[in-house]
């Protein structure tokens, strides 16, 4: 099964990736995950990306799509999650071309619908933790009174990301409008479209995405 999580910045959408990588044993790929791995990787286009990089250029879509051929042709597991890729029509157009050409199927495109209001206020109380990257809250689930992270056990660093405050959020947001919102009428179209809350609990997330995916 392969699917989409379509949605602005702090909808949630590497928290409910986690989750599904956990119980469905799928594979998640995130643009910048797969850029960094490359770029260690010493492969042909692993030397691309880090000459690309090296030089402060931008990344193109051919090189993304060439990343993502690697990881279809190789181990599948339960599937792959595209997280943060497609992020514009022309890259959806290629994507949809590829998996076309490697005879893979697009299953779900979900999208987790949030109240903007709602969302910043959210993200600027956001902290992770610095060792697994669980999400704590300053209002709906707070960091731990021992200090210590819940999921991993071990940690007691977490961090709050330098743009996670409202103005920049704006900003992240608009982006997302502009760019990748048309998404949203592109796989509606497609009768692939589903919506979820992204602002519900993360466990009424998971299981509304559970009954989607089936």
């Amino acid at each position: 099964m392969n699917i989409i999580l379509l949605g602005p910045p702090g909808a949630g959408k590497g928290t409910q990736a986690r989750i599904l990588v956990d119980g469905r044993d799928m594979i998640q790929l995130s643009t910048g995950d797969m850029l960094r791995e490359a770029k260690d990787s010493g492969s042909e286009m692993g030397r691309i990306v880090a000459d690309v990089m090296a030089r402060g250029d931008l990344v193109t879509d051919e090189i993304v799509i060439g990343l993502i051929r690697e990881k279809l042709a190789g181990d599948k597991r339960g599937g792959f999650i595209f997280d943060g890729f497609p992020r514009t029509l022309k890259q959806a157009d290629a994507l949809a071309q590829l998996l076309d050409e490697t005879g893979e199927t697009l299953d779900a495109v979900i999208e987790m619908q949030v109240d903007d209001a709602a969302l910043v206020a959210r993200i600027t109380a956001r902290s992770t933790c610095g060792n697994c990257g669980e999400v704590y809250n300053d209002e709906t689930k707070p960091i731990p009174a021992d200090g210590v992270c819940t999921s991993c056990g071990t940690s007691a660093e977490f961090k709050r990301r330098a743009d996670d405050n409202a103005d920049s959020l704006k900003q992240r947001l608009m982006e997302y409008y502009k760019k990748t919102s048309p998404l949203i009428g592109y796989y509606y179209a497609k009768g692939q479209l589903s919506s979820v809350d992204g602002l519900a609990d993360i466990d009424d997330v998971r299981a509304e995405i559970a009954a989607i995916l089936g």
